[in-house]
């Protein structure tokens, strides 16, 4: 399965990357396993993030969330605004 994963702010910066397209194995079918599977791959910053958010294709979703063919997953640290 192929999905385009997106990194922002801090994320971004601690990778040196803003997004990349990955084939995903067998059994990484939620936002959480394809964060773990990515820290397994060397982004260690995503285990370390404190309070990460996460999208799927632009929606707010919870680590549970479930990841489809063509996806689109976002992760970003918490926002302020001001």
């Amino acid at each position: 399965m192929s999905v385009k994963i997106l990194y922002f702010a801090s994320l971004k910066e601690a990778l040196g990357l803003a997004g990349e397209s990955v084939e995903l194995p067998a059994g990484v079918t939620t936002v959480g396993a394809l964060r773990d599977w990515l820290v397994e791959q060397g982004r260690d910053k995503l285990a370390t993030a404190k309070n990460l958010r996460c999208a799927v294709n632009q929606d707010m979703a919870g680590l549970d969330a479930a990841v489809r063919e063509g996806d689109e997953i976002a992760f970003f640290p918490p926002v302020t605004g001001g």
